[in-house]
């Protein structure tokens, strides 16, 4: 789940005056994976504090690159292990006998889930509907809750206590260490628990007057939403592998195959038409491909703006598909084939694409692959205007890890696996914007695998002398190599864009100083000239 529906807030308290303690956590939420991991080195272990350290950073590092094929069962229960055979084994060598002892509670919270375990007596609760339930298991000897029947490294193999659950909108899942529980009852925890991690730890404290017998933690997840995503995933949907023109599904008709791959077609009902798209095939055995058709269908149901079409996912599907309104028009690309767009037409086109833009940002997006293929050009009451389409490319702000993008609108640092933001957006605004004027590239087409130089940028008045100063100062900036010197958010670009009074020449590092100070250079020349003819006449009379 994203920071967008689940909240964390974590906080420890070391025993008595003590500065630091034994207990030890860490929350971290990357890709589509919440985790949080709470230890209480024993404190009778020479090295119970280095251990819940290096436990918890053990297991948060391994998540971050966990095999694609493995569950998240088999990956929790893996990295326990192994880093319980690490402590061990560096106990015996060092010490001779387990010095390296910790407890360890882990929840991984991925779509509508919660995958956990716990080692020892830290523990795990769920609060729903005003109740607290514990979820872990106690590794206590029976009628002495001092004494660990397990933990992490006292032994060269351990016991692990997995559970899984679905989670609800409005849960919250606490974590702590037995000085949280021990100092306060079940329901001091149910009334505390909502305020956070910090408050709970606090109250805890001000029941000792300050003095905690124990180092006292909790690591509180509060659900916001459950993940939507995850929802429409879940449904028992049907991809048919194979579809022709004729095929009827729910009443929607086909009649025409837009793309080579046969997933999206023209279709109709009730005498109307819309456009349908279907996942691919492959999803059925691909896991990956089923995510990201499923964000992609999300994304359709949820952005609704008038720069993209009207779209609606039926409730009452026999298949994965999702319906789009029929846009009557052409790709920019093809209308760029026939013509270039006119100075007002360009600067709609750009304007549209911005406020596209920070539409997505409100939902920490980015359409990741702007490009002339992806704007329908319409005509409406005698005006040109611009639809964006591919809800499929849209991915998340500063995501390393998505392939959108096509090389030839992609910003230079794409190439070096940089993250996709407000500034690489705009590069590809740029390059659009060139070409939907110019008929060109800035800097040449550029080909799948192929290693982009970006030395020398022709300027846009050369293939169009109707692209005034102003306006190509722009484009320049937001096709601009060097990322300081380009607009740094999509506020900026679009406020010159109103402004072109206040639009300043834009020169970058390899700008000609003829083309940057003309009267400068022609001063400068006249300088040279007067001195040389001074000298020719000294010398000659």
């Amino acid at each position: 789940m994203s920071k967008a529906t689940i909240s964390t807030s974590g906080f420890s308290l070391a025993k008595r005056q003590e500065l630091t303690g034994d207990d030890y956590y860490e929350i971290k939420q990357f890709n589509d994976l919440t985790i949080a991991v709470v230890c209480d080195g024993v404190g009778s272990a020479e090295e119970g504090a280095l251990a819940a350290k290096k436990v918890t950073n053990h297991l948060i590092t391994n998540f971050k690159n966990i095999p694609i094929a493995w569950s998240i069962e088999k990956a929790i229960k893996t990295f326990i292990s192994s880093i319980n055979s690490i402590l061990y084994a560096q106990s015996i060598k060092d010490y001779e006998r387990p010095e390296l002892v910790t407890t360890v509670t882990i929840c991984v919270i991925k779509g509508n889930r919660l995958y956990a375990a716990n080692v020892g007596d830290s523990r795990i609760y769920l609060y729903r509907n005003k109740e607290l339930t514990q979820l872990s298991h106690d590794h206590n000897e029976e009628g002495m809750d001092s004494v660990l029947t397990d933990a992490i490294g006292i032994d060269k193999d351990v016991e692990i206590f997995y559970f899984e659950n679905n989670i609800h909108k409005d849960d919250k899942i606490l974590m702590c260490s037995d000085g949280l529980y021990s100092l306060m009852s079940e329901n001091m925890l149910t009334k505390h628990l909502v305020n956070g991690a910090y408050h709970i730890v606090k109250k805890a404290s001000s029941l000792v007057e300050e003095n905690l017998p124990d180092d006292t933690t909790a690591v509180i997840l509060e659900i916001n939403e459950i993940d939507q995503v995850q929802k429409y995933k879940d449904l028992p949907l049907d991809i048919p592998e194979k579809l022709q023109k004729g095929d009827i599904f729910d009443g929607y008709k086909l009649t025409l195959s837009l793309i080579q791959n046969d997933r999206t077609w023209v279709c109709e009902k009730n005498s109307k038409e819309y456009v349908i798209k279907f996942a691919p095939y492959e999803a059925l055995e691909n896991e990956e491909i089923l995510d990201l058709y499923t964000k992609e269908v999300w994304n359709a149901k949820r952005l609704k703006a008038g720069f993209f079409p009207k779209s609606v996912v039926p409730k009452q599907r026999s298949a994965r598909y999702y319906i789009m309104t029929k846009l009557e028009g052409i790709t920019l690309k093809q209308y760029l084939k026939k013509r270039t767009l006119s100075i007002d037409e360009s600067i709609t086109l750009t304007k549209t694409l911005l406020s596209m833009s920070q539409y997505l940002l409100k939902f920490n997006l980015v359409h990741g692959d702007i490009k002339p293929e992806n704007i329908i050009v319409m005509q409406r009451d005698g005006k040109r205007i611009f639809k964006v389409i591919d809800f499929g490319s849209i991915t998340e702000i500063f995501s390393i890890t998505n392939k959108a993008g096509t090389p030839s609108y992609l910003a230079p640092e794409r190439f070096q696996e940089s993250s996709i933001n407000e500034q690489t957006e705009l590069y590809s605004i740029g390059v659009t914007l060139y070409e939907a004027l110019t008929g060109e590239f800035p800097y040449g087409e550029i080909e799948p695998f192929q290693n982009p130089s970006f030395k020398n940028i022709k300027f846009p008045q050369k293939y169009n002398s109707n692209i005034s100063l102003w306006l190509e100062s722009i484009i320049l900036r937001a096709t601009c190599v060097d990322q300081e010197l380009r607009y740094s958010n999509y506020s900026l670009m679009k406020f010159e864009l109103d402004n072109p009074e206040k639009v300043q020449a834009f020169f970058n590092k390899n700008t000609p100083l003829l083309k940057r100070n003309p009267l400068l250079v022609y001063k400068v020349l006249f300088g040279i000239s007067l001195l040389l003819n001074f000298y020719l006449f000294i010398r000659f009379f």
